[in-house]
Parts: C-alpha cells; sequence; structure tokens
C-alpha cells in the first residue's frame, strides 16, 4: 500500500502562481526578484496557513534559480531548483524558533551566516515562529540582520507580530498575510476534489471552508477528515455530521417560527437542536449569524457578504423578503446579549430559551406595528341621509368631569390616550401618548391645502372649531389639576406650576408668570401635553400658552450661596467684615 500524503502537503503550492488568495505579494516578490531589488531581511505575518510558510520557500528557491522566468517565477529545471525539490539544497536553511530561542542558538547561526555559498548567489535563512526568540537572542540577532554579509537573506515568520520587538521589525521589510476567502478556499477545494476523483456538493465545501476560518491548511486537513468518512461522495450532510454543525435547516425552521410568534415551536425546536447533542451557546452564536445573514440580503449592494452555497442563497433571499428590518435588529440585539451572558447564566438552556421568547414577543410588536393605522390622525365622517350630509358634534371619549377642589387634587386621575379621565377610566399608556397626539396635530396643521382635501372633507366637522368660553378660574382650577396628576412623578415641576398663578389674556391665550430662565426650561419640557390638557378638559381648542420671564430681582430664587450671601451682605454690611475678622469662607 502506497504512503499516504496528506492533501496540505502534496498540493502545496511551489510557485507563485499557486498559491492561493496572497496575489499582491507574491507579485511584489516576483517583481523584486525579477527587477534585482532584493532587500536583506523580510519579515512575513499572519495568520495560521495562509502561506507564510510556503511563500518564504518559493521566494528562497527562486531566488537561487539560474533561469528565472520573464514573470519572476523558477524554472524548476536547474541544478538549484532539483536541489530544493528534493530537498537536498545546502544553500537554504531553516530554522525553528520555537526549539531554538536561545542566545546560544542564535551565535550559531550568525558563525553560520559567514560561510559564503557554494553552488548558489545566495544562503538564504528561514527562521519560522520568530517570535518565540527571547529577548536576549533578539538583541544578539540585531547586529547581523542590520549588516549581513552581501550573500545572506533572512526571511522570517511569525502568526504573532505585536510579540516582536521594534527594532527587528524595523530593519524587515514586512509581509502581512490575509486571511483566503471562503469562495478562493472552496475553489480551491473544487480543482483537489477534481484531482482526487471526489464528487463533493459545493454547500459541504462551503462548511469545511467556513470551519477553516480563512486558512487553507486547515480547510485540507478538514477535507482529508470527510473523505476518509464519506469516502469519494463528499455531501452536505456527511460534512456537517462529520464537523457536529448544526444544519441551516434549523435556523430557516426557527426564524419561521418566531416571526410568526410561535413560541411553541420555537422552544421545540430548540429542544430537537439540543437532543441532537448541540450546544446552546453555538446554536445562538449560529442563531446571531442567520440573522445577520438576513440582513444582509435586504440590499443588492451587501448581497456579496453572505458566504453560503448557491442553493442556501435562495433560501435565504426568499425568507428575508418576510423579515422586516425592524425585527432583525432587533432580534440580533438580543442574540447578541444572550451570547454575552451564556458561560456566566446559571442556567444556560433557561437563558437562551427566554431570549427566543424575548424575540418572539419582538415579532409580534414589529406585526401589531405595520398593522396598526394611527388613530390620531384619523376623522370621522358625518352619517349621510337622502344624499346630504349632516354635520355632527365631535366624539369624544371624556367622561363626565368631576372638577376637584383646588387644593385637593384627585390622586387617582389617569392620562389616557384621548386626554384626561376621572377615577373609573380604564388604565392605558400616560403622557406619552398624549404627546404623540399633540405632534400628530401638529403635523395635520403643517399638512399643505392639497394633501388635506379628500372626498367629503368639507363636510367633516373640525373639533378645533368649538370653543366652549371659560373663565380664569376655571382656568386655574384645570391648572392646579394638572399640577396635583404630575405632583409624585415630577415634584420639581408640580413646585413651578405652584410657583404663581395663570392668567387669562385676548383670544384664550394663557399668560404663565416665571421667576428665572430655569423654570422657563422646566416648563418647556410638558409645554405641548399642559396645552393639550388645557384643551381637552376645557373643551376649547384655540388654547395658547405664552411664559413671561419676570425682570423683578428681588421676586428672583437665590440657589448658589454665593448670591445668597451678596444679598445678606447688601442688607447688613457687617456680615463682610465678620467674614474677613474671621477668615470664612463657603462651603
Amino acid at each position: 500500500m502506497e504512503n499516504f500524503i496528506v492533501s496540505a502537503r502534496k498540493y502545496r503550492p511551489d510557485t507563485f502562481a499557486t498559491v492561493i488568495g496572497q496575489q499582491s505579494i507574491t507579485k511584489t516578490l516576483a517583481n523584486a526578484i525579477k527587477n534585482g531589488q532584493l532587500a536583506h531581511a523580510y519579515l512575513f505575518c499572519g495568520p495560521r496557513g495562509v502561506g507564510k510558510t510556503t511563500c518564504a520557500r518559493i521566494f528562497a528557491k527562486t531566488i537561487n534559480c539560474h533561469n528565472i522566468s520573464e514573470t519572476g517565477e523558477a524554472c524548476e529545471s536547474c541544478d538549484s531548483c532539483k536541489s530544493f525539490n528534493s530537498s537536498r539544497s545546502f544553500n537554504i536553511h531553516e530554522l525553528d524558533a520555537a526549539s531554538n530561542n536561545s542566545v546560544d542558538d542564535i551565535r550559531n547561526l550568525i558563525d553560520q551566516v559567514r560561510i559564503p555559498p557554494q553552488t548558489a548567489k545566495y544562503s538564504i535563512y528561514i527562521i519560522d515562529e520568530v517570535h518565540m526568540l527571547s529577548a536576549q537572542a533578539f538583541n544578539a540577532f540585531l547586529k547581523t540582520l542590520e549588516e549581513p554579509p552581501a550573500h545572506a537573506v533572512f526571511i522570517l515568520a511569525t502568526t504573532e507580530k505585536h510579540k516582536i520587538i521594534p527594532t527587528i521589525l524595523s530593519r524587515c521589510q514586512i509581509y502581512d498575510f490575509n486571511r483566503i476567502k471562503v469562495d478562493d478556499i472552496v475553489a480551491q477545494l473544487e480543482i483537489i476534489a477534481k484531482k482526487e476523483s471526489i464528487a463533493a456538493e459545493k454547500e459541504g465545501l462551503n462548511i469545511i471552508a467556513q470551519k477553516a476560518d480563512g486558512s487553507m491548511r486547515d480547510a485540507l486537513s478538514i477535507f482529508d477528515q470527510i473523505v476518509s468518512f464519506s469516502g469519494s461522495n463528499v455531501t452536505y450532510r456527511d460534512v456537517i455530521g462529520t464537523l457536529n454543525v448544526i444544519d441551516y435547516d434549523y435556523y430557516f425552521r426557527i426564524t419561521e417560527a418566531l416571526l410568526k410568534d410561535d413560541m411553541v415551536e420555537s422552544l421545540l425546536i430548540f429542544n430537537e437542536v439540543l437532543e441532537k447533542g448541540f450546544e446552546g451557546q453555538n446554536f445562538i452564536g449560529g442563531l446571531s449569524s442567520h440573522f445577520r445573514d438576513l440582513m444582509v440580503c435586504k440590499d443588492t449592494d451587501t448581497l456579496s457578504l453572505l458566504e453560503v452555497g448557491a442553493s442556501i442563497r435562495e433560501n435565504y433571499m426568499k425568507q428575508s423578503e418576510s423579515c422586516p428590518v425592524e425585527f432583525l435588529f432587533s432580534a440580533l440585539e438580543i442574540t447578541n446579549q444572550c451570547s454575552l451572558g451564556f458561560k456566566t447564566s446559571l442556567n444556560q438552556r433557561l437563558h437562551a430559551e427566554l431570549a427566543l421568547i424575548k424575540i418572539c414577543n419582538t415579532g409580534s410588536e414589529v406585526k401589531k406595528k405595520s398593522d396598526t393605522l394611527p388613530v390620531s390622525g384619523s376623522k370621522q365622517k358625518p352619517e349621510k341621509k337622502g344624499g346630504e350630509h349632516k354635520s355632527s358634534p365631535p366624539v369624544t371619549d371624556k367622561p363626565e368631569k368631576t372638577i376637584p377642589e383646588a387644593d385637593k387634587p384627585d390622586k387617582n386621575i389617569s392620562l389616557q390616550a384621548g386626554g384626561f379621565s376621572g377615577k373609573g377610566s380604564a388604565p392605558t399608556v400616560s403622557i406619552k401618548n398624549v404627546m404623540q397626539k399633540t405632534c400628530n396635530q401638529e403635523d395635520s396643521e403643517n399638512t399643505g391645502p392639497d394633501e388635506k382635501q379628500s372626498d367629503n372633507d368639507d363636510d367633516v366637522p373640525d373639533p378645533r372649531e368649538f370653543a366652549e368660553e371659560f373663565s380664569e378660574e376655571d382656568l386655574v382650577l384645570k391648572w392646579k389639576k394638572f399640577a396635583g396628576i404630575i405632583k409624585e412623578k415630577q415634584p420639581r415641576l408640580y413646585n413651578t406650576l405652584m410657583a404663581n398663578k395663570p392668567g387669562l389674556g385676548k383670544n384664550n391665550r394663557v399668560e404663565f408668570e416665571l421667576n428665572n430662565p430655569l423654570q422657563d426650561d422646566i416648563i418647556k419640557k410638558v409645554k405641548k401635553e399642559l396645552i393639550e390638557f388645557l384643551k381637552e378638559e376645557l373643551n376649547n381648542y384655540s388654547i395658547t400658552l405664552n411664559t413671561i420671564i419676570s425682570g423683578n430681582e428681588q421676586g428672583s430664587r437665590l440657589y448658589l450661596p454665593e448670591d445668597r450671601y451678596k444679598h445678606m451682605a447688601e442688607k447688613n454690611p457687617d456680615l463682610e467684615k465678620l467674614k474677613q475678622q474671621f477668615n470664612l469662607d463657603f462651603d
């Protein structure tokens, strides 16, 4: 039986053209050789399995080639190339810094560098995992690395560039290798599968490429593992079964259940995943990636970021059409928070199930939001009789008004979407709805005449035309009623409203005097809902509010200790003498 050679070694690139995913680096190195612009030291850095050591060997072989091609590639037929391919070259030296990291090892290397090559032009020294050298070894290597003999070329390779001291970095040409793209890995795996007479589904190869995380060597190792299991026919099911990867179908199914607000189905699917032996954290992470891919499918410009097979891509495109962006964004936030707190959770299963329940709730809220029309912007049409329109007074949901005593506001008063009601009203959303209604009314005021007109708009009564007269006493009662409502939650605003008495001016204009600009800022925060409250309670939609800041300095309040002291010192000059005599100051 022939000796088996793993694919990572069997199909290792031997020319710059066969290197996968590093075209800019290989082209630069080939041009440097072709133009005779060789540096004395190079540093190749990047993740594992992306071709650092491979490019170093190709570069070393090409430098000593006797018949370099016009593209900067080795000829593969001269004595130097043949000796390198058969691993018997005396001019290319490889050193593993992980096991040779002491000062003595570097001293031996320095002594060896002095010896010129016998059959080639250069002596190339490839030092792998150079970050493993000790600090003393780095310092001993500095002088030789900066001014080596003319025949010496150093190629350093590392996966952890940040561990190399700056004095070494400054003496090298640095090449940063990138992670290999999923599409490039899949294309290379298809070529290798064809050479090995193996039938492989592209979806399965895509899973291998994603699992490799940008490393071609890891992808080839996984590919050999799958082939050992499935033989000459590599399927998608074989790949996810061997690598213990959750099937895409679970994510599509649970997303449909979450969109339908089917909490029971989503929990059953999650239980099915756990019974298959998968970890809950892996499932939540995969679900987060699934939502990300669905969001990517929302725009054709970002569709290229979707790294899946063709058939699965169609499923993503189809499901993304039924997923609102608001739902995907909220689901991503929930799954992200779930992943962050998964390890510290005492009940990890419940932690994941709670995240699914939250996403279900998000789906139902988004659906209600899209199906519900705004009530405040709609107008009630009058009934028609005999082809004639009959105007009817505006319909309000207000119960009978009960005016509490001015000094004792009713604590059971609640705020409703249609206005403020008494004790027996149904509890709904608080002040927020009133503010939203006011904004909608202002938007309708700003709408152009062309947008306002409809079929029967001339016959629809405008509630703003109904303006009942009211006295200043009625205004004060309603003003104190509003202050009593917000007293517990906003005592500062309550004190501001009760500091002075509102007055009634012309054209239903409410005048309210303030002591300082700070109070004006406080009033502005609730000005809209205060006006809306007065309109509803007084049944007058022409009410406006005008705040006046008093210019009387005596009536202004003193907030800072310095201001209080100055005010007291003006009344009693002896206070300043007392301060100077005892050297007093403010706390």
